[in-house]
Formats: C-alpha cells, structure tokens, sequence
C-alpha cells in the first residue's frame, strides 16, 4: 500500500499542518518516553513496552502532521515512512523500529508476552525514534 491508496481508503487524510498539533504530539511523545523509562525501573515491563509504542507511534504522528497528514490507522504511519524511505529521507530501520514497537505492543497486550530484553530493547529504539522524527521535522521536511 502507498500513501495515495491510504487516502482513497481513508486511512490517510490531509491536514493544514499546524505547529500546535505537531508540538502537542511530540509532547506527548516525550510523557510516554517517561512513563516508559519509569515502568522500566519499576520492572513493569509489559507497561514499558506499551508505553514504548506509544512514544514511537506519537512521534510518528508528529511527523504525518508536518507532512499534511492525519492517520486513521496506527499502521498509515509506517506507510509514510515507506514512501519516505525510498525517497531517502530516513533510513529503513525507523520502519523496522515501528513495525517493532507494534509488534512487541501487541505480544505484550494480547498475548502477555513481554520480558525485560523486550522492554529494553523498545525503549532504546523509542528514543532514536523520537529523535529521528524530531530531526526531520526540525531539519528536513
């Protein structure tokens, strides 16, 4: 699926990019960072890798909204970053790291498998996700 087929669909839709929407996700993107890292500490690792998701898909969310975009699925985003991958603008592991965190969201939520490894390892890609999408905003798009 690419972009144009998520807007027939209506999995995507446009959007007036609007600097609010785009600081109050990456805010958000930031309190679920937080929370991940705390639940982390707490060994709470199944709210760490669920949390952990979240700061990737708001960052992701942040992206689409400076593009003109608005999901209506979680997995549009990863479409965008498809489409933004082959035209060079972010390396293929931010669509691993998305496709990842949903992955490890759904383990942890629906089928109770989680473990520290696993909470570990999302909230090291949490954070290079976060940071990448806020470079792009900032720098590239």
């Amino acid at each position: 699926m690419n972009i144009n087929e998520c807007l027939e669909k209506g999995y995507l839709v446009k959007i007036t990019p609007k600097e609010d929407l785009i600081k109050k996700e990456l805010e958000e993107a930031e309190y679920d960072l937080d929370k991940a890292k705390k639940s982390f500490d707490d060994e709470d690792f199944k709210w760490s890798i669920v949390m952990s998701y979240y700061t990737i898909f708001h960052s992701g969310r942040a992206l689409l909204f400076k593009l003109g975009f608005q999901e209506k699925r979680h997995f549009a985003i990863s479409v965008v970053l498809e489409e933004l991958n082959k035209k060079g603008k972010i390396e293929r592991k931010y669509i691993n790291y998305f496709n990842a965190s949903v992955s490890s969201r759904e383990d942890a939520d629906y089928h109770y498998t989680y473990s520290i490894k696993i909470a570990e390892d999302n909230l090291i890609i949490a954070k290079d996700f976060k940071e990448k999408m806020k470079e792009l905003i900032k720098n590239v798009l």
